[in-house]
């Protein structure tokens, strides 16, 4: 079994481990010390591995390396494992699952904001009609200029008539 925590690094690293790492490391230009060029299919990203920081803005947003820091941690022999979040590490992930979750004592006891108890919770409007939804799929141009329900002779194959 795994856990959604280790498929959601997988999906996030995905797109790094497809990338031709070999032909990127001649691409890698420190612009200084810490800030490094990436040309990726004829653009240019910028990483920071200091702070961190990608101009595709994946390394921010995911707290994981994105393909273009890949590329420079793998080009210098660094651990791409180092510059993940600790939210990612399974020490973090243990932590979670440590402290002990007790069930709710009687309802009796709960203490429930007066804001909280006031308020009404009625059901939905609609009800969800049986069977399975239709699906509702787009239709492409050609489709909708089509004129509706042109038949046509089975014979002749002109339109206008049946047989």
């Amino acid at each position: 079994m795994t856990s959604n925590i280790a498929e959601s690094i997988n999906v996030a690293l995905v797109s790094a481990r497809e990338l031709p790492i070999y032909d990127f490391l001649e691409e890698v230009v420190p612009s200084t010390k810490y800030l490094h060029t990436i040309n990726d299919g004829g653009r240019n990203y910028t990483v920071s591995l200091l702070e961190r920081k990608c101009v595709c803005g994946r390394f921010q947003v995911d707290e994981l390396p994105c393909p273009h820091a890949w590329v420079v941690l793998k080009s210098k022999f660094l651990m791409p494992e180092e510059y993940c979040s600790n939210y990612y590490k399974s020490n973090t992930i243990v932590m979670t699952y440590d402290v002990p979750v007790y069930p709710p004592s009687d309802r009796n006891d709960w203490n429930i904001p007066e804001h909280v108890a006031e308020e009404v919770v009625l059901p939905p409007k609609w009800k969800r009609p049986p069977g399975r939804p239709k699906k509702k799929r787009d239709k492409t141009l050609s489709e909708l200029l089509q004129p509706k329900n042109q038949h046509s002779c089975s014979i002749c194959g002109q339109g206008g008539h049946n047989k």
